[in-house]
């Protein structure tokens, strides 16, 4: 349930009215602060609550129920975009990021100088993969705690924070330094998983399951939210289909959607979506166009040796053309990069 407060209600009335709601059901009450309005949001079980009552309070302007399971993710109970900062750089707003470096982080060298190139181009902040999750067991699995440690020298090298997967959620004190954890697609659903990177004060990167409707989708963000951290970005990142031409199947519709539907900001990976290289590019425009407050894309300094995911990696090169491109098309909807 929403109840909209009116523009003249002070924060001393607002507080009032929380106390009297609490006081009529088993219920939490989130106060939302805008420039013009106020909004609380109400958590728990509010079939009891009788509207026309709520209603009959003087300050309050109007009362919605939300029908959806999602209620902290959802763009009516928090009807301003929410912008979620690292490092200064703003995920949401009119700034767009983006995430770039290879698939699984190797050596130092390798990732050091992954960092420093995509910098160069523009790129405003490092992703690589320390622990892997693979489909074979016989697939490289990734450096674990040595590969945070390299990209923790690649982020001391180039001060871009970085963005890296967790696996298991015992591995939470190693991630301490990181600046965005992922949730991959793997575990959209491990719920128990969700659950404890809700306590924690930190950005989560949570990515779309290949086979998860947008309502799942934005109940997995519920999970997080639900602990407490609101620091959720969503990534679409394909979903699995009948097409056999790509990897997944980029559901550009996911952007407009889950922005109409939240109010967390969203980014697409056009890497994993297509598994092609030369699709980086025009699935990256599309997800700007379609409103993306990012894209997150793979860039290998030799893909051809890549220890994971090489097919779909751009080398250096490719990525400072995309990049050039990516910020005329920034310009043209209003927006930055970085």
């Amino acid at each position: 349930m929403v109840v909209i407060l009116k523009r003249n209600t002070s924060k001393e009335q607002t507080q009032e009215i929380i106390h009297w709601l609490k006081e009529l059901g088993n219920i939490e009450v989130n106060p939302i602060y805008g420039e013009h309005t106020t909004i609380l949001g109400l958590v728990g079980d509010t079939s009891a609550l009788d509207i026309n009552r709520v209603n009959s309070n003087p300050h309050i302007e109007n009362v919605k129920r939300i029908q959806e399971p999602y209620k902290r993710a959802n763009r009516k109970f928090h009807p301003l975009d929410t912008v979620v900062e690292v490092s200064g750089r703003k995920f949401g707003g009119t700034e767009l990021q983006v995430i770039a470096g290879p698939c699984s982080v190797e050596t130092e060298e390798q990732i050091i100088e992954v960092a420093q190139k995509v910098k160069e181009s523009g790129a405003t902040l490092l992703r690589g993969g320390a622990f892997k999750p693979r489909t074979s067991p016989y697939s490289f699995q990734g450096l674990g705690e040595d590969g945070l440690t390299l990209l923790l020298k690649a982020k001391k090298a180039t001060g871009m924070p970085i963005v890296t997967e967790i696996m298991n959620i015992n591995h939470l004190p190693l991630f301490e330094d990181v600046d965005v954890i992922q949730v991959g697609a793997r575990n959209m659903q491990n719920f128990e998983m969700l659950k404890e990177l809700g306590k924690i004060d930190k950005p989560i990167l949570l990515k779309r399951g290949l086979a998860n409707t947008i309502e799942e989708f934005l109940m997995s963000a519920e999970y997080i939210m639900s602990g407490g951290n609101e620091k959720v970005i969503l990534c679409e990142r394909g979903i699995r289909t009948f097409e056999t031409q790509t990897r997944n199947t980029l559901d550009i519709s996911a952007v407009p959607l889950l922005k109409n539907l939240s109010h967390l900001p969203v980014i697409v990976d056009p890497s994993h979506a297509s598994g092609l290289p030369w699709l980086v590019e025009p699935l990256s425009k599309a997800a700007i166009a379609a409103g993306a407050d990012g894209v997150m894309i793979e860039v290998h300094n030799n893909p051809p040796k890549a220890l994971s995911d090489g097919a779909q990696s751009l080398r250096p090169s490719e990525f400072d053309v995309i990049m050039k491109k990516l910020e005329k098309l920034a310009e043209f909807e209003g927006k930055t990069i970085g």
